[in-house]
């Protein structure tokens, strides 16, 4: 029809995230390890030739139809529009930079996009911080795609430091645990009960979380309004890689049971640092699951073919994971906390909750529309105490346009959330990226807490005999 010419739709959870409810936005920040020398004249001519043709999306606005549906429209691109070089005193210590980078990167966090040009934009800070010698910041808005296509995206701008001719590696994701043999009949038929029972009660939790049931007020959830146009506090924690692998064979869980229960340790250590009647308190935590099925990183390409299994996109779900307690003050297991997040999550992942969740959305959307399916979610946000999502990065140190990379982080703005928890691994280290509303939480106590249960999570495991 000559209506949609030139239009493409837009996700369901494209115009959740872009909506009078919610707006949503991912900052990914790269360190850079030697003074960034370039100009905006070589910044925008890299944009043109490289990021833009990436995907259509990073050249497109989000319009309405006649039918009140979202669609992308391709517009001409001003890319002076989308390049900043935010401008400090000169002449400071780096510690002093990094006062001044905290509040820009707060400020610009608090910044909604402009709809009338495409939905990113891009930082680049000359002045040199205790952790970088520059450094790059990416802000796109979330209607664009998840952690996984954005990653991809930028993966795709990057190359090898060491040699640029060969291709990128990622840590090895599988279990440590061993496969049971053949199963029984009466096993499988087990199996399928604890299957239907399962789905059953994370899809009726889910509903009630998302609606009806509140977490408790504590140290980590203020419960007000507004939570998400304050301004932010980040710290920033890296641990070795080598070291979480480690925990995960001892323990036979993965990695991201060894993470979720180090910031479920952290977190309840904190929160009994601030309120001791907190530790008991109900908190749930919300787990980003990338719904594709695949492994490791696709080619762009790949991801907008339009079968493929690994689309280009928001192909996620989260999952409800209420975070254990701290039962004994003095003395917690600190295992238990890794344990408690595998079984919970490994439970959560075999059923049918996340999918029926994702139904329930759609029957919204369709009789309400996408706004009041982004207040769902919204809600669903609201009600819980903090989210959790992670993404891997390469193993090998990277480089944009000849210019190396100590680190990279990620953080997801805009979410009704006091604290928001990122995780990305990158040259042999994991960073934990903790997010949070500025006054309410102290983010170097934050920072000592997780640190703190993550040294008790390592010392147990290695007294523990091995699975």
């Amino acid at each position: 029809m000559e209506l949609n010419e030139g239009l493409e739709p837009a996700s369901p959870n494209a115009q959740y995230f872009n909506s009078s409810v919610m707006s949503v936005s991912i900052l990914g920040v790269m360190q850079s390890e030697v003074p960034i020398e370039t100009n905006e004249a070589r910044t925008i001519s890299l944009l043109n030739d490289v990021f833009l043709p990436i995907n259509t999306r990073f050249s497109s606005i989000m319009v309405k139809d006649r039918k009140g549906e979202k669609q992308w429209k391709r517009v001409e691109v001003k890319l002076e529009e989308h390049v900043n070089f935010p401008i400090f005193p000169t002449g400071l210590l780096p510690t002093s930079y990094d006062e001044y980078l905290e509040d820009y990167i707060s400020n610009i966090a608090m910044e909604h996009f402009s709809q009338n040009k495409p939905l990113w934009e891009i930082h680049i800070v000359k002045y040199p911080t205790s952790n970088a010698a520059g450094t790059i910041i990416f802000k796109l808005h979330h209607a664009l795609g998840d952690g996984y296509s954005l990653m991809g995206a930028l993966l795709s701008c990057l190359q090898r430091a060491d040699n640029p001719s060969l291709p990128l590696t990622f840590p090895s994701h599988q279990r440590s645990e061993p496969k049971s043999g053949r199963e029984s009949v009466s096993g499988r038929v087990s199996q399928l009960c604890s299957f239907i029972f399962n789905s059953a009660s994370d899809f009726g939790w889910s509903m009630l979380k998302s609606t009806l049931v509140e977490d408790d007020r504590t140290p980590i959830r203020s419960g007000a309004e507004g939570v998400e146009y304050q301004p932010i506090m980040v710290s920033n924690i890296i641990f070795s890689m080598d070291c979480i692998k480690h925990i995960k064979a001892k323990l036979g869980v993965t990695v991201n049971d060894v993470i979720t229960g180090i910031i479920f340790l952290g977190t309840r250590l904190y929160m009994q640092e601030i309120s001791n009647k907190s530790t008991k308190s109900h908190s749930t935590a919300l787990v980003l699951l990338n719904t594709r099925i695949m492994s490791g990183y696709k080619s762009i390409e790949e991801m907008l073919k339009p079968n493929s299994m690994v689309q280009w996109g928001n192909q996620f779900a989260f999952l409800h994971v209420p975070m254990p307690e701290l039962k004994d003050h003095k003395s917690p297991n600190p295992l238990d906390f890794v344990l408690a997040a595998s079984k919970i999550i490994k439970k959560k992942k075999s059923s049918l909750g996340v999918y029926l969740t994702g139904m329930v959305l759609e029957i919204v959307k369709k009789l309400r529309g996408p706004e009041a399916t982004a207040r769902f979610i919204h809600r669903t946000l609201r009600n819980s105490s903090l989210t959790i999502s992670n993404v891997i990065g390469p193993v090998e140190q990277v480089s944009l346009d000849n210019l190396p990379i100590k680190g990279l982080y990620f953080m997801v703005l805009g979410v009704p959330q006091n604290l928001n928890i990122t995780i990305v691994s990158y040259m042999g280290n994991l960073r934990i990226t903790a997010v949070m509303e500025k006054g309410f939480l102290d983010p170097q106590r934050f920072k000592s807490c997780v640190e703190n249960a993550f040294e008790k999570i390592l010392k147990a495991a290695d007294d523990e005999i091995p699975i």
